[in-house]
């Protein structure tokens, strides 16, 4: 096969390749980005346009880091294309955190493939950003009701120590009013013994006279 079949062929599977992978990043949920090696984009499906509030004619041939204003020459977007993606070929669950002129702040989990054999890179962003607030106020929520868990649990332990010294109390007064009464029982016990004692001495003397 001559040298020209060659490219030609590659071209066209090239063509193929790109063909198939709009086709699915079409009707894909999460924005996509198909790019060139050296960073370009080919294309964006209809989400990432969306989600991100450009056109595709601000998208389409420009490089990524001068997408929408030089809002995305974002380091860490850097750093996963330029140094992680080209040695591993796979990256996932990428998170970026970044704010955007038109839509906020936003915090995206990028997931990329390199695809060698097509000289094709693609770079799919999940936007996040709902999902960790949620996250963040569930924490937040969280500690708030450990706090309040401990603050009550402090509540009851020192109410239950009040109640111990009080029993403790009311036990000791009981045993000593029980004490007392014993020896209230004792004394007018002697009481009455002495009184009959006396009372019948007087009776014997009152006969004998």
């Amino acid at each position: 096969m001559k040298n020209n079949e060659v490219e030609q062929s590659e071209s066209q599977s090239k063509e193929l390749a790109l063909y198939y992978m709009k086709t699915l990043t079409d009707v894909a949920r999460e924005p996509i980005l198909i790019l060139r090696p050296n960073l370009r984009i080919i294309s964006a499906n209809p989400m990432f346009y969306e989600e991100f509030q450009v056109s595709p004619e601000q998208t389409e041939n420009e490089f990524v880091y001068k997408l929408g204003n030089g809002q995305w020459n974002i380091p860490e977007l850097k750093n996963l294309l330029e140094k992680i993606l080209p040695d591993k070929k796979t990256v996932k669950n990428y998170e970026v955190t970044h704010i955007f002129e038109t839509i906020g702040e936003k915090t995206i989990l990028l997931n990329a493939r390199q695809i060698d054999a097509v000289q094709l890179i693609i770079l799919a962003l999940e936007d996040i950003t709902k999902r960790k607030q949620f996250e963040k106020n569930l924490l937040d929520y969280t500690k708030e009701l450990e706090c309040k868990v401990a603050e009550r649990t402090k509540q009851l332990s020192d109410q239950v120590e009040e109640l111990k010294a009080l029993n403790k109390a009311m036990v000791g007064r009981e045993i000593k009013m029980t004490e007392l009464k014993k020896e209230i029982e004792v004394f007018e016990k002697k009481g009455k013994n002495g009184n009959g004692k006396n009372g019948n001495g007087n009776h014997t003397n009152s006969q004998k006279q």
